[in-house]
C-alpha cells in the first residue's frame, strides 16, 4: 500500500470519491474526523458501504481502546468485516491483543497508530510479540505533543522538533522489527505540492513502505514517491544478475562500485514491491 486515504464516517458521499482516488486503500474515520454527535451516523454509513465490494482495500478506523466507542464501532463493522482494523492510541501488543479479543473471532487485520500517547513510546517494541494479524505500523504528530502539553511538534520550517522526530523513527525500526509495513504519518498542508513531494519523498527514502493521506489531491503525488522508477528497477535486477552469476561472492563490482550481500537484500525488495519476482 503506496497511499492511504482517509475519508469521514459521516460523509458517505466521499466514500465512492475517495476509493476512485487512485489510493490503494482508504481508511474510513470514525474518530477524530466524526463529531460525538454524529458517530451513530457514521456508523450506519460505514456498516452499509461495507455490505458492497469495494475496489480497494477499506479500513476503518475506530475510536481509542478507553472510550465507550470501540464495541459500537465494531458492533457496526464485524457483519461485513473491512479489509482492516485502525487502531488510534495503541500503546503496544496488549492494545492489539484487547482490540482482537473485541472482534469475536473475526481475524480482521490491525493497523495500530502507535505514538500518540506518552506510554505508547514506551510499547514499541513489543508489536514484534503480536500474535495477532498486522497490517502494518503507523504514527502520528498530532496527538502526542497534546498529550504532554507541548506547544507544537514542528519547528518553523516544518520539519519535526527532537521528541517527535524520535516517535517517526522508532515507528519505523519497530514496524521492519515486526516484519509489517511501516506506514508514514500525513503531511497535513493540503496545498503545498512541493512540500508532500519532498516529505514522501523523505519518507520512502528512510525504508517507509506507504504513506496516509488527507485529501485525494495528495494521492498522485504519494503514488509517485513510493512507486520504484524504471531507473532504480534496472538497477537492482543488474544486482540480482550479478549476484546470480556469481553465487558464492561476498562482494562484486559493478559500474566500478562495490556491492555486496545488503545491497542484494535491497534490490530484490525493490523488485518485489515493483511486482517482479527477484
Amino acid at each position: 500500500m503506496r497511499s492511504l486515504l482517509f475519508v469521514p464516517a459521516d460523509r458517505p458521499e466521499r466514500f465512492t470519491k475517495a476509493a476512485a482516488s487512485g489510493a490503494d486503500a482508504i481508511i474510513i474515520d470514525l474518530e477524530d474526523s466524526v463529531a460525538p454527535a454524529n458517530k451513530a451516523k457514521g456508523r450506519e454509513a460505514v456498516a452499509k458501504f461495507l455490505q458492497s465490494p469495494c475496489d480497494v482495500p477499506v479500513i476503518v478506523r475506530v475510536n481509542p481502546l478507553d472510550s465507550a466507542e470501540t464495541a459500537r464501532d465494531l458492533a457496526s463493522v464485524l457483519p461485513n468485516p473491512p479489509a482492516g482494523v485502525m487502531l488510534p492510541k495503541a500503546e503496544g501488543a496488549k492494545s492489539v491483543e484487547r482490540l482482537a479479543g473485541m472482534m469475536d473471532g473475526a481475524a480482521i487485520p490491525i493497523l495500530p497508530i502507535a505514538t500518540e500517547t506518552p506510554a505508547a513510546m514506551f510499547e514499541l517494541g513489543s508489536y514484534r510479540e503480536v500474535a495477532s494479524p498486522l497490517m502494518g505500523l503507523t504514527w502520528g504528530a498530532e496527538d502526542l505533543p497534546a498529550a504532554i502539553g507541548a506547544t507544537t511538534s514542528r519547528e518553523d520550517d516544518g520539519s519535526y522538533t527532537s521528541p517527535y522526530e524520535m516517535a517517526r523513527n522508532l515507528t519505523l525500526l519497530a514496524a521492519h522489527a515486526a516484519g509489517v509495513p511501516a506506514i508514514e504519518t500525513v503531511y497535513p498542508d493540503i496545498k503545498n505540492t512541493d512540500g508532500l513531494a519532498t516529505y514522501a519523498a523523505r519518507g520512502r527514502r528512510d525504508g517507509f513502505t506507504g504513506m496516509m493521506a488527507i485529501h485525494p489531491a495528495q494521492v498522485s503525488i504519494i503514488n509517485e514517491a513510493f512507486e520504484p522508477s524504471e531507473k532504480e528497477i534496472e538497477q537492482a535486477r543488474a544486482i540480482v544478475d550479478a549476484f546470480a552469476k556469481a553465487p558464492d561472492a561476498g562482494a562484486l563490482q559493478l559500474e566500478g562500485k562495490m556491492i555486496d550481500r545488503p545491497h542484494l537484500v535491497q534490490a530484490k525488495r525493490l523488485l518485489h514491491r515493483a511486482g517482479e519476482a527477484a
